[in-house]
């Protein structure tokens, strides 16, 4: 039995939530979100706690039950306080400029600028030099999701330490070629 998903959570000031059927909507300072969960996981609320239990014994129930949990405490925590990813970008000549609200333009060392498309519901910020990256959201799937896109297109070197890293990432350094 999981024990993630005995754990009922608690719901803070500030935040509904909803359970209609298989759907919880959870809504918050920062925004709404919803999500349906499968068949064989019933959530329902009781006493400021949101509580998932099985409906049935099958192996994909077992696996869902610690999940579905899981899920509705980020969406809790994401529509209160919501989640945040920093990228830093070393390099000579490397950096990020917004384009628009909803466009970043990456220079990361190729022959062309790279056009990042910023979905919906995601705020990214570009600090003073365009050598850092903040990005926030109340979904931690997709902040997370689009700070790895971003990482992807050059992730770091270990011999120039050049490229696109989270900010709390250690690269490991290499030593270069002996000379003679």
């Amino acid at each position: 039995m999981s024990r993630i998903g005995k754990q009922p959570v608690l719901i803070p000031d500030g935040v509904t939530v909803e359970v209609s059927g298989q759907t919880v909507t959870v809504k918050g300072a920062k925004g709404e979100t919803s999500y349906t969960s499968p068949t064989c996981v019933a959530v329902a609320v009781e006493d400021n706690n949101v509580v998932v239990s099985r409906t049935d014994e099958s192996k994909f129930g077992k696996a869902m039950y610690g999940t579905v949990r899981s899920l509705v405490n980020n969406m809790i925590v994401g529509v209160s306080k919501g989640y945040k990813k920093e990228l830093l970008i070393d390099g000579v000549g490397y950096k990020a400029v917004m384009k628009g609200a909803n466009d970043i333009v990456l220079s990361l060392g190729y022959s062309h600028d790279i056009d990042y498309a910023i979905p919906e519901g995601i705020k990214v910020e570009v600090n003073g030099q365009g050598t850092g990256l903040s990005i926030e959201g109340i979904d931690k799937q997709l902040v997370g999701q689009v700070a790895a896109q971003i990482r992807d297109y050059s992730p770091v070197e270990p011999y120039k330490g050049k490229g696109v890293r989270y900010s709390d990432e250690q690269v490991r350094r290499k030593e270069g070629k002996a000379v003679a």
